[in-house]
């Protein structure tokens, strides 16, 4: 997948963009606070229909307007485009038509994004790393999405009549053991295709660490659910007392979890500032080569990709800071190989950008980025 042009209007602090995109590589270099993350957000934005940062779309657009605009032409595909206005429901559209449902645009453009926040994946609790699973599986199949969906609202319903309890305590036991059949049968896919995930991925995400920090260092992704012994059913049954007095259901596949572990300890614990960031690209860097490997572009009903065999297109925010010269050179190196699709940077040093340019200069483009003005260099 390629972004060919991208028009902005009012989107952050990006007044008004109109740019051309190289097939490999593009940078964008410039001091801190100009508007560099916010390009990157507008790509982002096109591939999720939300924003990596906002959770409300009236906080993307520019300050004194009322509206914004993202526009992108993409290689073999109609443009997409979504308009904001404050007050108003967002139009996203492919072409000419508008989606009636955001839902059936994730997984059309693949796309993969490498942030400093992605910290929170090392430090924060098990939603964010929960949050990753799904997202890398949602792009390739959107049956699990689907069933995503639906099991978080009925987990929803379900905690909605835990705290009607204290009201009702006659609440009828058929209304929980209703919705709990059907989480549970919900459930049963999330498991089954999150562990197949991991068996898959945690191979690529090793040979990347290895490959990035050139040492014998030993890393782990666990992933640790509730459903690998016992029924949820059952486990809904026995713990409806103690949920009711909760108030939240503390049974399902809401409370999985994927620990993170440096040898035999956790990452947040043992590794240093550098290793946890090694960590984190690997890990993202590995999930734009799984959804290229395994055919990007989310799955129907009837198990076939809209977009096989796609390479996503790869979003790296400021990603050489606190990494030593050799493992950014490392990086380079491996980000300049036929494995990786188009790329977009962000950084602080030209020279970074400089190195990462010279093998392929012909096929690539660096832009300045200051007050939100971006100028092609």
């Amino acid at each position: 997948m390629k972004l060919k042009t991208l028009n902005i209007l009012n989107y952050k602090n990006i007044r008004e963009a109109n740019l051309s995109f190289a097939d490999k590589i593009n940078c964008f270099v410039g001091l801190n606070g100009q508007g560099k993350t916010n390009l990157l957000d507008a790509i982002y934005y096109l591939s999720f229909t939300k924003s990596f940062f906002n959770v409300q779309d009236s906080q993307n657009i520019t300050h004194d307007a009322d509206f914004s605009l993202i526009q992108g032409e993409y290689e073999d595909l109609e443009p997409i485009s979504c308009g904001i206005k404050r007050g108003q429901k967002k139009q996203f559209r492919r072409g000419k038509k508008d989606y009636k449902r955001l839902i059936d645009h994730i997984g059309l453009i693949p796309l993969v994004i490498v942030s400093p926040q992605d910290a929170e994946l090392i430090t924060d609790g098990s939603d964010e790393r929960r949050r990753f699973l799904d997202g890398v599986i949602s792009q390739l199949d959107r049956t699990y999405l689907d069933h995503l969906t639906k099991y978080n609202a009925l987990l929803k319903q379900r905690n909605a009549l835990l705290k009607q309890c204290e009201e009702r305590p006659d609440m009828p036991e058929d209304l929980f053991e209703i919705l709990e059949m059907q989480m549970a049968d919900h459930a049963a896919y999330i498991f089954r295709e999150r562990s197949v995930f991991i068996e898959r991925f945690v191979p690529l995400f090793r040979e990347l660490y290895s490959g990035i920090a050139g040492s014998e260092e030993v890393v782990a992704l666990n992933y640790v659910s509730q459903l690998q012994d016992r029924d949820l059913v059952e486990s809904f049954r026995r713990t409806r007392s103690r949920d009711i007095i909760l108030g939240w259901t503390s049974q399902g596949i809401h409370k999985d979890d994927l620990p993170m572990q440096l040898g035999d300890y956790p990452l947040r614990q043992v590794g240093s500032q550098g290793q946890q960031k090694t960590f984190l690209l690997a890990l993202k860097l590995a999930q734009a080569l799984y959804l290229s490997e395994r055919g990007t572009g989310a799955k129907g009903s009837s198990g076939l990709s809209s977009s096989s065999g796609s390479s996503p297109i790869l979003l790296l925010d400021d990603i050489f800071d606190k990494l030593d010269s050799t493992r950014v050179e490392r990086i380079v190196s491996l980000l300049q190989s036929e494995r990786f699709g188009q790329i977009f940077i962000t950084d602080t040093d030209r020279q970074h950008l400089t190195d990462i340019l010279r093998p392929s200069a012909d096929n690539s483009r660096i832009f300045h980025v200051e007050n939100g003005e971006i100028t092609p260099v």
